[in-house]
């Protein structure tokens, strides 16, 4: 990447990674500055400067790689940080990150779907644009599953399915609408509860923006820590929201692929605690 402005290598490397992940970078000899290797944290990077991290080592990133092989990647994303670039940044991403390791070999990545910046969990990106473009035009005949599991506020009991219209306001709040909008369908379990909080599992028909955290706020059990959506309680300090599984029957070899990660310990504990 070309550097616009002068900066100490450090703080250039701290832009994407944490400080203990950027000594590494440099210890293991990673950064490249004009084709050269550098390991001086203090180096000083002038403009028009070349900056080339090699393929990261997995033990590196800042999340864990559930799968990979020549043409998929999965990651369980960390609750925080952006799937992809936005106006504010362009950085320090999920897929920047996996460029970044993915390195040279793979001109392109693909990220073929998307999770809200605080929510955690599966996210697959491709390496094969054929693959991107064919899961793009027929993503309801390949995906089988995604799965869900969040915290809500108050005791939730039983089960249901919620199936409307979602629509999204110039202040990018989306809420449920009878004139126009998308269809959204979230069917949804209550697993364990108590008069406080609830968690909950969570099937998807469709991945609208914000889905699932509209319907469980219209069913006046908002997700813990989601402000934005009428959440008054925030005792975990992330968004309790953690996409468990995703499922895909691979268009070219018809094989059912199935991504999962664990339900943090965190939400089980909180219903657990009161």
């Amino acid at each position: 990447m070309k550097i616009v402005k002068e900066m100490i290598l450090m703080d250039y490397l701290l832009q994407n990674y944490n400080r203990t992940k950027a000594k590494n970078l440099l210890k293991y000899k990673e950064v490249q500055v004009n084709g050269k290797i550098i390991t001086q944290y203090d180096y000083v990077l002038k403009i028009g400067d070349d900056v080339s991290i090699s393929k990261i080592a997995p033990s590196l990133l800042p999340f864990d790689i559930i799968y990979e092989d020549d043409e998929i990647i999965a990651i369980n994303k960390p609750s925080g940080l952006l799937s992809e670039r936005t106006a504010k940044e362009s950085k320090r991403t999920a897929y920047m990150m996996v460029k970044n390791y993915v390195g040279k070999k793979h001109e392109h990545l693909y990220l073929v779907h998307r999770l809200d910046q605080d929510t955690s969990g599966v996210l697959m990106f491709v390496k094969n644009k054929k693959l991107y473009e064919y899961l793009t035009h027929h993503w309801n005949d390949c995906v089988t599953m995604r799965s869900y599991y969040g915290v809500v506020e108050g005791k939730m009991i039983g089960r249901g399915t919620i199936d409307n219209y979602l629509a999204e306001s110039r202040g990018q709040e989306v809420y449920i609408t009878k004139k126009g909008g998308q269809r959204a369908i979230t069917h949804y379990e209550a697993i364990a509860s108590n008069k406080h909080c609830s968690l909950v599992h969570v099937l998807l028909d469709t991945g609208r923006k914000n889905q699932i955290r509209v319907h469980m706020a219209s069913l006046h059990h908002p997700i813990m820590g989601d402000k934005k959506y009428g959440a008054r309680s925030n005792e975990l300090k992330r968004l309790a929201l953690h996409a468990d599984t995703f499922s895909f029957i691979h268009p070219f070899t018809h094989q059912k692929m199935t991504f999962t990660t664990a339900i943090p310990d965190s939400f089980e504990k909180v219903v657990k605690k009161h």
